[in-house]
């Protein structure tokens, strides 16, 4: 079996996919346009697609999976303010003073997600 791709229930699936392909660099499919009821964000193989499917009733309560990013090209610190300033807002803090831990963010629509600590600075501790 093969996960071809993780969906995500959303009120705008066009306007979710363009954060995430911003956040991932991952292109928005090109036949997917404003307006669509399921807009795909194409993962790099083997990697599975983020799809965005429209439902009629909005986030109640903490999502029961979620994602969790390990930066490859910047420090876990740099992603998160690069994340807030794409739209995404902190939700808890789980970073330590000595240099451990993990920043929980809301995406534009409420949706957990983490950002830990980089391959390098994972080596370094």
């Amino acid at each position: 079996m093969i996960l071809r791709n993780v969906t995500v229930d959303c009120a705008d699936p066009y306007e979710l996919a363009t954060f995430w392909s911003t956040v991932t660099g991952w292109p928005v499919s090109e036949v997917d346009k404003p307006g669509d009821d399921e807009v795909l964000v194409e993962a790099p193989a083997p990697v599975p697609g983020l799809l965005f499917i429209r439902v009629p009733e909005g986030k109640a309560v903490k999502n029961r999976i979620h994602f969790d990013w390990m930066p490859t090209d910047r420090t876990r610190d740099n992603e998160v303010h690069r994340v807030i300033n794409m739209g995404a807002t902190l939700f808890e803090d789980h970073r330590t003073a000595d240099g451990l831990g993990w920043v929980t963010l809301l995406d534009p629509e409420g949706n957990e997600f983490c950002v830990e600590r980089s391959e390098s600075e994972r080596g370094a501790h």
